[in-house]
């Protein structure tokens, strides 16, 4: 314990290596904070060592190796009132400040931005890109942000950054005046804008952003989905041409199954042509040039089968009758307008003058009326 509290009380090199990638500030850690006056300090090209003395910022080293002494530090030579040179161990505290950029920070829009485009409306818009930050003023820095955090990442002071480019987004996206459609175009402008309102913010934190890039300006997912409905019906222009185009293609693929459906479609598109040319009868072909030999007339349909019909006489049905049998019975007398009837499709039995065979007795005197 003896010689380990020795070892830190006179250690004269004063260092960091960074192997991280998010680390902006590291305190070097001694004993008591005590550093013996004339120890070498170390800076690498990259860094910058802060001292802070009783909670003051003192002095700031640049790259490059430094034997401490009252000659190279002016502000805590003042702070101490050494008038000369001193030896003895002193306290202040020494934080490393990286001043390398660090890269790929991500910023996007929490919330839809609320803009009016020329075309469309109101839109609502998301945005979100990268941005690169740097420590410029590390004392500056250390006053305002760190403090007496020992190891200061770049996740502590991102969220801060990410909400100061929000707000100046939202503004310039906002009062930019450009089409949504044309967003895409002007991304690298829309970021120069954004980059430069936040400069004066960020500066007050002793940091700059050296890199700022919108990657991507998007719509809600409803209204994108009709804009590809509206590129798609632009695409495809004439949807006639287009339908022709498609059934072409269709009948030339036989593998795809579609040829024989669209032959029947043509050839039943064909028909209906055919028939509106016919005349009322439907039999006469239409004019063919006289060195060709008129078409075969194709043979009439067959008549569609008639209604067939039961009748109920005396507790027991008789048939079924085609509507011709039903007619040579009503000459006889066996059907008449009270009897008993029914055919496929009935609720039940009705008689003969309430059904359809009520135009067979037309020509059918009504009964005699009784005698008096």
């Amino acid at each position: 314990m003896v010689f380990d509290f020795l070892r830190g009380e006179f250690i004269d090199v004063i260092s960091w290596l960074d192997d991280t990638r998010d680390t902006m500030v590291w305190r070097f850690e001694r004993r008591g904070q005590a550093i013996k006056m004339g120890a070498k300090l170390t800076v690498r090209e990259g860094q910058a060592a802060v001292f802070i003395h009783e909670g003051q910022l003192a002095d700031v080293f640049g790259p490059g190796l430094y034997q401490l002494e009252t000659n190279n530090m002016p502000i805590m030579t003042t702070l101490q009132h050494w008038d000369h040179g001193f030896q003895s161990p002193f306290q202040s505290e020494v934080y490393f400040v990286s001043t390398t950029r660090f890269n790929d920070q991500k910023w996007g829009t929490k919330n839809p931005i609320m803009a009016r485009d020329p075309e469309f409306g109101p839109v609502r818009l998301r945005a979100f890109g990268t941005y690169t930050m740097r420590i410029t003023d590390p004392g500056k820095f250390m006053t305002e942000i760190v403090g007496t955090d020992g190891e200061f990442t770049t996740d502590e002071v991102s969220n801060q950054i990410r909400n100061m480019i929000v707000q100046a987004a939202s503004q310039a996206l906002a009062s930019s005046g450009i089409p949504v459609l044309d967003m895409a175009a002007n991304t690298e402008d829309l970021g120069k804008v954004i980059a430069q309102a936040i400069a004066p913010k960020v500066a007050e934190y002793g940091l700059s952003i050296p890199e700022f890039y919108i990657e991507n300006i998007s719509l809600p997912e409803e209204v994108e989905k009709a804009l590809d409905r509206r590129t798609s019906m632009g695409v495809v222009g004439d949807l006639n041409k287009y339908m022709q185009f498609q059934s072409a293609e269709a009948m030339g693929n036989p593998a795809s199954g579609a040829g024989s459906a669209m032959a029947t479609g043509a050839g039943m598109a064909m028909g209906m042509g055919m028939a509106q040319n016919m005349g009322p009868w439907g039999a006469q072909p239409a004019q063919q040039p006289a060195q060709q030999a008129p078409a075969a007339a194709a043979p009439p349909p067959p008549p569609a089968p008639g209604r067939e019909w039961h009748l109920a006489e005396n507790g027991a049905t008789k048939g079924p009758y085609g509507e011709a049998q039903l007619q040579g019975l009503i000459g006889s007398g066996q059907l008449t307008r009270a009897t008993l009837v029914w055919s496929a499709g009935m609720e039940g039995w009705k008689p003969a003058a309430e059904t359809g065979l009520a135009p067979l007795f037309a020509n059918v005197p009504p009964p005699l009326p009784p005698a008096l």
